[in-house]
């Protein structure tokens, strides 16, 4: 079996990702591979992120005027009203762990569409186990399994190795679309990559 033309890369901590999770079944021209990686670990020590430390629209009051665009954005999109865990930034360690034992049974997709509505529909914090848990009950995925799996060195190494290959391929932030070298990133990454993905087909093999 081929390789997909495209590959998604989210953090479930990162409510833009989110957005585009709610996208990227209906809205690319081909299928994506899902691939977790974590976004604090994309870029160098110094640089802040919205995964672990608080970027500069989070001071002053500018995390208002943040939460207010992406809400105005998910109004847009007709997804359920955003609400915000409390905290924000929360650790997604745990939870993409997680996801990274889903990719390896097959469930990413539904395990991490759960999550993200656990986290920015429900509110729900996703380093709290509990609601990792219920995201992934709702796709079938037994607890017990769920704890073991994200307790394994070998998903740990994976989640490792994605995240350092996405760093190769000069992703630095979330949500990401690859597709060959070219990298398409934030909140208008879908529209692009699928603009890129329908001129290739238009195109033809090559």
């Amino acid at each position: 079996m081929s390789a997909p033309p495209a590959a998604f890369y989210f953090d479930l901590a990162s409510p833009l990702a989110y957005l585009a999770a709610e996208r990227v079944l209906h809205e690319l021209p081909g299928p994506a591979e899902w691939q977790p990686v974590l976004e604090r670990e994309l870029r160098a020590p110094t640089t802040e992120s919205l995964v672990g430390e608080r970027p500069p629209a989070h001071r002053d009051g500018g995390h208002e005027v943040f939460r207010a665009e992406l809400a105005r954005r998910a109004d847009e999109l007709g997804l359920q009203p955003l609400r915000w865990p409390d905290p924000f930034p929360f650790d997604s360690a745990m939870a993409m762990r997680v996801a990274t034992y889903a990719k390896s049974i097959g469930r990413v997709v539904p395990f991490a569409q759960a999550a993200f509505r656990q986290a920015f529909a429900g509110g729900r914090s996703l380093a709290d186990a509990d609601n990792v848990l219920i995201a992934a009950a709702a796709c079938e995925m037994h607890p017990a399994a769920v704890l073991r799996g994200a307790e394994l060195r070998s998903v740990t190494a994976q989640l490792a190795d994605a995240t350092e290959r996405a760093a190769r391929s000069k992703i630095i932030k979330i949500p990401a679309i690859l597709i060959e070298d070219t990298v398409f990133e934030g909140e208008r990454a879908i529209e692009l990559a699928s603009a890129r993905m329908s001129e290739r087909s238009l195109a033809g093999p090559r």
